[in-house]
């Protein structure tokens, strides 16, 4: 059973180019439907990560998601993060 608390601040690794792109601190959930939707990743931080966030959130699709390990996640995402959706 996945539950939040298991998905939660695990590494999230790009299959695509082997990058890590940072480490889950929500989800995106569609409660009508009843599923999850995404993994929610923190934006770029300021200077020297002391003025909040640059850019924000990132949200990476449940279909790009391919394996939650018990300390990563596997994603394929093909392009930057700026154009993901």
């Amino acid at each position: 059973m996945l539950n939040t608390e298991n998905i939660k601040n695990k590494e999230v690794i790009n299959i695509y180019d082997g990058k890590s792109l940072g480490f889950v601190y929500d989800i995106e959930i569609n409660l009508k439907e009843g599923k999850i939707e995404g993994i929610v990743l923190p934006g770029q931080r300021g200077f020297f990560n002391l003025f909040g966030r640059d850019t924000e959130d990132f949200v990476i699709k449940w279909k790009n998601v391919k394996t939650v390990g018990e300390d990563v996640i596997l994603v394929d995402v093909p392009t930057s993060l700026d154009s993901v959706d």
